[in-house]
C-alpha cells in the first residue's frame, strides 16, 4: 500500500499512531543531555584507468572537514550491506521519444541491483506533476508493474481561474490559472520538486545506504524549489545522486502551448492524490532564483547534483548506452566504502560543513560527497518542539 497516491493507495493515520510517550525524569536536580554526531560517508576509489579499487583499508583514506584533519573511527566495506534506491523517471514531453528505453532499461536494472531479502527501492516520475508509482518495496515484481505505468501526461482542457496550488492540491501553482478553454498538453519538468520530495520524503526516514538515480535531460520547467534546495534536501537525508542524461536533440523543436508548470495538483505526489492534508509543514519558503531559461543547460545542473552528494553524471551515447550505465552505476553501489567520524568541533548552529575524503596512494580518486549539514542544537530542537 503506497503511502501516497489515490485513496486506494493512502495510509490512514490512526489515532493509534500517537502513542502515549512515557518521559525519564532524573532525581538529581539538574541533567544534562549530549547529543554525539556521527558523519558517515560513503566513498568509492578508482585508479587512474577509472576501475573500480575495492580493497583499501581504514588506514588508507585521509578525511578533512572544514579544512582540519578528522579521525576515521568506523570503517567498512559496503558491498553487502541492505540499499534503498529511488528511480526518479523523466515523463515530460522532451522525454516522449526515449521513455520506452528508459523503462526496459530501468527494469532490468531493478532486476540486477534489488536483493529482495535486503534491498528495497521506490519509482516516482515527474512531469507537470510528481507522482509516486511505487512506495518502497522489496519486491521486483512492484517496481515493474510501476514502471509499466511510466507515460506521458495527457492532454488537458485549461479551466478559468486556476485556483488552490499545492500543497493541498487542485488547480496547479499559487498565481496559476486559466487561458481560454482549449486543449493542450500541460508541458513542465519538476526535476527539483521530485529530488526535494524523495529526497525528505522518503529517504530522510530510512536508514543506511541511500541513492536516488533520476533519467531525464535536466532542463527544470516548474518547480517550486530551486536546484539548491534540491540539493541540500538530499544532503540532508544522506542521500547520493547519480543522474543519467538522456537527451534527445529535437525534444524541444516545434511544440507549445499550455506554459510550463501549469497542472493541476492534487499535492505534492501528484494526479493520483497527494499527502493526506496535503504535504507536512508545506514546502520550504522558495528561495530567489534568476530567470528559468527554456533551454537551461541540463547536463550542468545534472553534474552538479551529483558531485555534491558524492554520486556521479552519466550521458547516453552511441558509445554508452543505457544498459551500459546501468551496469557502471550498479557496480559502484556494490564496491563502496563506509567513512564514519565525530567531528572535532561541536557545531552551534545548523549549518554547512566541507568534507573532503582522499587516498594516501596518489594515483588513486575518490569520489565522495562534498560536505554535510549539521543537525540543529539540541536546546534549539526542545525550544521548537515546546513551541509546537
Amino acid at each position: 500500500m503506497s503511502l501516497f497516491g489515490s485513496p486506494s493507495r493512502r495510509l490512514l493515520f490512526l489515532a493509534g499512531l500517537a502513542a502515549s510517550t512515557v518521559l525519564l525524569v532524573a532525581q538529581q536536580p539538574s541533567t544534562y543531555s549530549v547529543e554525539v554526531k556521527v558523519v558517515n560517508v560513503l566513498a568509492t576509489v578508482r585508479d587512474k584507468h577509472g576501475k573500480i579499487v575495492n580493497n583499501l583499508a581504514q588506514d588508507d583514506f585521509t578525511l578533512d572537514e572544514d579544512g582540519r584533519p578528522q579521525t576515521i573511527k568506523y570503517f567498512s566495506r559496503e558491498t553487502d550491506l541492505p540499499l534503498t534506491l529511488g528511480l526518479l523517471v523523466d515523463t515530460s514531453l522532451s522525454q516522449r521519444r526515449v521513455l520506452d528505453k528508459e523503462r526496459s532499461a530501468s527494469g532490468s536494472f531493478v532486476d540486477q541491483v534489488l536483493r529482495e531479502d535486503k534491498d528495497k527501492a521506490f519509482l516516482i516520475h515527474f512531469d507537470r506533476e510528481v507522482e509516486l508509482l511505487q512506495d518502497l518495496t522489496s519486491s521486483r515484481q512492484k517496481l515493474r508493474d510501476g514502471l509499466q505505468e511510466l507515460q506521458m501526461p495527457a492532454p488537458e482542457r485549461d479551466q478559468q481561474g486556476g485556483g488552490g496550488g499545492y500543497p493541498g492540491g487542485g488547480g496547479g501553482y499559487p498565481g496559476g490559472g486559466g487561458h481560454g478553454g482549449h486543449h493542450h498538453h500541460a508541458a513542465g519538468t519538476l526535476l527539483y520538486d521530485s529530488v526535494y520530495l524523495a529526497s525528505d520524503e522518503l529517504m530522510r526516514k530510512q536508514r543506511g545506504r541511500k541513492a536516488i538515480v533520476i533519467l531525464t535531460d535536466g532542463v527544470d520547467q516548474g518547480s517550486k524549489l530551486s536546484l539548491d534546495q534540491a540539493i541540500e534536501s538530499a544532503q540532508r537525508a544522506d542521500t547520493v545522486v547519480y543522474s543519467i542524461l538522456f537527451a534527445d536533440p529535437d525534444a524541444y523543436r516545434g511544440y507549445g502551448g499550455g506554459g510550463w508548470g501549469g497542472g493541476g495538483m492534487g499535492g505534492p505526489w501528484g494526479r493520483r492524490g497527494g499527502y493526506p492534508g496535503g504535504y507536512p509543514g508545506g514546502y520550504p519558503p522558495p528561495q530567489p532564483r534568476p530567470q528559468q531559461q527554456e533551454h537551461a543547460d541540463g547536463k550542468k545542473v545534472l553534474q552538479r547534483m551529483s558531485q555534491e552528494t558524492g554520486g556521479r553524471m552519466f550521458e547516453v551515447s552511441k558509445k554508452q548506452t543505457i544498459d551500459q550505465i546501468y551496469q557502471q552505476i550498479q557496480d559502484e553501489l556494490r564496491n563502496q566504502y563506509s567513512l564514519g567520524y565525530t567531528p572535532d568541533r561541536a557545531s552551534d548552529s545548523p549549518e554547512y560543513h566541507k568534507i573532503h575524503v582522499a587516498a594516501k596512494q596518489k594515483d588513486l580518486v575518490v569520489q565522495a560527497r562534498d560536505g554535510y549539514y549539521s543537525a540543529k542544537p539540541l536546546a534549539l530542537k526542545k525550544e521548537e518542539q515546546q513551541a509546537n
